[in-house]
C-alpha cells in the first residue's frame, strides 16, 4: 500500500508554476525566494507567473527551453537573461529567434538581472526574466 498519491498510480511530479508576475526576495543557494514561496533551481518570470526553468548553466540556454517566452512575446517588452555569477552572452541564433518574435532582451549577472527585474515590475513595466540560479 502507498502511502501518498492515488491508490495505484505513482505521484507524478507536477510542473512548477506560481500564476502571477512577482519580485524576487531573494537568490543564491541554488535558487529563489519570491511570492512567500522559495525554488530550488532556475526560473522563468513571465506575465504568465513564475515557473520552473530547466536551464543550469548558460550553455543550456536553448530555444526549447525558452519556448514559453516566445509564445508570451506579445506581452513582453524585454527579457532579461540573468547568466549566472557571470556576464555570459546568449548565443546567436537564440538572440536572433528573439529578437525575429519582437523581444527585445539583455544578457547579465543573475544578481544583476533580479535586481532591475524588481524596480521594473515595481513600475508595472513589462518585463520578463530568464534566471539561472547561483550558490
Amino acid at each position: 500500500m502507498k502511502l501518498f498519491g492515488p491508490r495505484g498510480r505513482p505521484l507524478e511530479r507536477r510542473e512548477q508554476h506560481l500564476p502571477e508576475q512577482v519580485p524576487v526576495d531573494a537568490y543564491g543557494n541554488g535558487g529563489f525566494r519570491f511570492g512567500g514561496m522559495s525554488h530550488r533551481g532556475s526560473i522563468l518570470i513571465l506575465p504568465s507567473g513564475v515557473h520552473g526553468w530547466s536551464a543550469v548553466t548558460p550553455t543550456d540556454i536553448t530555444l526549447g527551453n525558452l519556448a514559453q517566452v516566445l509564445e508570451e512575446a506579445a506581452d513582453i517588452d524585454m527579457l532579461l537573461v540573468g547568466t549566472g555569477k557571470d556576464l555570459v552572452p546568449i548565443k546567436r541564433d537564440i538572440s536572433n529567434a528573439l529578437r525575429d518574435h519582437g523581444v527585445k532582451h539583455e544578457a547579465m549577472s543573475t544578481g544583476a538581472a533580479v535586481r532591475l527585474l524588481n524596480v521594473m515590475l515595481g513600475e508595472r513595466r513589462k518585463f520578463a526574466a530568464a534566471l539561472l540560479a547561483v550558490d
